[in-house]
């Protein structure tokens, strides 16, 4: 078996260390591929952890079953919420980096020294993380994700947090360090729009990975006794820096991948470079602003901070990804009507290789983001419709949109991918791997919905064990809602055991699955190959398909505003 994951991470390389990739057509150094695949393999593990507590979770809030005491609920949903949120992530976002810089340029990865320190600095804390929370004690609590002081959390938790945030810069420098050798060595060439997404990844993870130390660092400052007291106000501040700021990597990352597999396997062009790049460009001034919604509720924050947060600044980061939620699906459209596979309206996507999981992922990915992450993002984001989310179970749902439907999606069809033309690995299943994308995406999708009907119809509370026959302290009767709970918990079920799917897939596929030989990677590649050329421009190109797509995602998101606002408007029945 030890042979087995050895030969994992070697391939067929040249004399100077490179390969050329059969799908791609990337000179991939060996370098690079080998940490690419050291990082995506430990984000599974990080994965495989945080589902096994996102079942304890959801048949701990599907009160039919009532699976924790609300004393250990705290425990394993900070599991939960640590190995999902943050360590599946950002193990993928270093290999994502690393794709798109090295990789994409063609170049060896520098100072791999340097990456193995981050990785063994980002596993050792990752552990110290987990091992923190599972042994908490009283008087310290479990942190839960955000770990506000005056809360009692262990020194312990902090430390390794802080670590963990030290390690994925030291990862992160090789990939900065390629791009400053390609500018130096190239300075008149832009960077390949997939550099320059992950280039961007970049920035705004330094900027979140600060924040997070100033956050940690001064809840940390304070359970040592360093300092006396710790201001609540000034730690959630510092706080969001890095707990939204780690979603809008995310996003990024995911964006990111979007354009690089949509034309990998979809045949996807890129429409107009320029406005891409420029979209991605408004993420650097204006996404940070999305991390005021959690603190909108907040008491001690005046007026003009709650206003500037909510106000047109914000939209900018809205704007940036509806150039990207229009610039993706017409990069297909018009890659696929190139190919001559674009008859009627929707000739293009009905033709699309919806067998291909990677595509598939990709496709349910940019769907369910944008129709539930992105909208219900952008109306929680308002200062007035915040109250009627942000304490509710509908936040819940909302991140599980944005977190485990779209990033997670796209990385489990880059995880896929990293599994046939870097590992070099037939699916072990390839029903199965054809139909984890569906099973997830159908199931989490509902259990999402659910969530959000249950805050915004009925006040679902967002942090407690006990949901309907309960809530601590109050009288207040959500009997109502056992309906909504008896839905999320079935499909909360099956979302879970989609993602034991994909778990299976891969892993087995690593372990179990057939070397790849010349030619068998052809089925990843879209009609008339990954270069195909119809000999018009862009332009020339209909792309009706996707604006009539778009005027429907523009009348889910007019509904869901007015909607919105009318049960704000409801809310005041209750003082009269």
């Amino acid at each position: 078996m030890l042979a087995r994951i050895t030969d994992l991470f070697e391939n067929d390389y040249g004399p100077d260390g490179f390969r050329t990739c059969s799908v791609t057509g990337l000179d991939i150094h060996r370098s690079a591929e080998k940490y690419v695949k050291l990082f995506g393999l430990t984000a599974v593990i990080a994965l495989v952890v945080g589902g096994i507590f996102a079942f304890n979770v959801a048949m701990t809030r599907w009160e039919l079953v009532g699976l924790l005491e609300p004393s250990s609920y705290y425990t394993h949903l900070s599991m939960h919420a640590w190995n999902l949120l943050i360590f599946w992530m950002v193990f993928m976002e270093i290999a994502i980096l690393y794709v798109g810089g090295p990789m994409i340029l063609g170049r060896r990865l520098p100072w791999t020294k340097v990456a193995a320190a981050g990785w063994v600095t980002m596993v050792v804390s990752a552990i110290g993380v987990n091992y923190s929370i599972w042994t908490t004690e009283a008087p310290n609590q479990a942190p839960l994700l955000t770990a506000y002081v005056p809360l009692p959390v262990s020194s312990l938790f902090y430390g390794m947090a802080i670590l963990f945030l030290v390690g994925a810069t030291i990862a992160a420098l090789p990939f900065f360090v390629t791009i400053w050798k390609e500018k130096r060595g190239r300075p008149e060439a832009t960077l390949p729009l997939i550099a320059f997404g992950a280039f961007v990844t970049g920035i705004i993870a330094v900027e979140a990975i600060l924040g997070g130390i100033a956050a940690f660092g001064y809840a940390l400052a304070w359970r040592l006794e360093f300092i006396a007291t710790a201001d609540a106000g000034v730690y959630r501040h510092l706080y969001w820096i890095v707990g939204h700021g780690t979603q809008q990597i995310n996003l990024v990352a995911m964006i990111t991948v979007w354009y690089f597999l949509t034309h990998v396997v979809g045949g996807a062009v890129v429409v107009s470079e320029k406005v891409s790049r420029s979209a991605f460009i408004l993420y650097l001034f204006f996404i940070n602003m999305g991390a005021a919604h959690h603190l909108l509720v907040d008491p001690g924050i005046s007026a003009n901070w709650r206003i500037w947060n909510t106000s047109y600044a914000f939209y900018g980061a809205a704007f940036a990804s509806m150039i990207h939620a229009f610039a993706i699906p017409a990069g297909i459209e018009v890659g696929r009507r190139r190919r001559g596979l674009g008859g009627g309206l929707f000739g293009w996507l009905t033709s699309a290789p919806w067998k291909n999981p990677i595509f598939a992922a990709i496709t349910f990915s940019v769907i369910l983001f944008g129709f539930l992450g992105g909208i219900t993002g952008v109306v929680m984001g308002q200062m007035q419709v915040n109250m009627t989310w942000h304490n509710t179970f509908a936040a819940v749902g909302h991140f599980h949109a944005t977190v485990a439907l779209g990033t997670t999606l796209a990385f489990m069809g880059l995880v896929f991918f990293v599994v046939r033309t870097m590992f070099q690995r037939q699916f072990v299943s390839g029903f199965l791997a054809m139909l984890t994308p569906y099973a997830y995406a159908g199931a989490m999708g509902i259990a999402t919905i659910m969530m959000m009907y249950a805050g915004i119809l009925y006040g679902v509370p967002r942090r407690t064990a006990e949901v309907v026959r309960n809530i601590p302290g109050s009288d207040f009767s959500l009997a109502a809602a056992t309906p909504l709970f008896a839905v999320f918990g079935i499909f909360a079920v099956l979302a879970i055991l989609g993602g034991v799917c994909f778990v299976a897939v891969a892993v087995g596929s690593l372990l179990f699955g057939d070397r790849i030989n010349e030619g068998d990677n052809d089925d990843l590649l879209p009609e008339g190959g990954l270069r195909s050329d119809g000999g018009k421009p862009v332009h020339a190109y209909d792309m009706r398909g996707t604006f009539t797509l778009c005027l429907v995602f523009m009348a889910v998101f007019v509904a869901s505003y007015v909607l919105n606002w009318y049960l704000l408007t409801e809310l005041w029945a209750i003082g009269l």
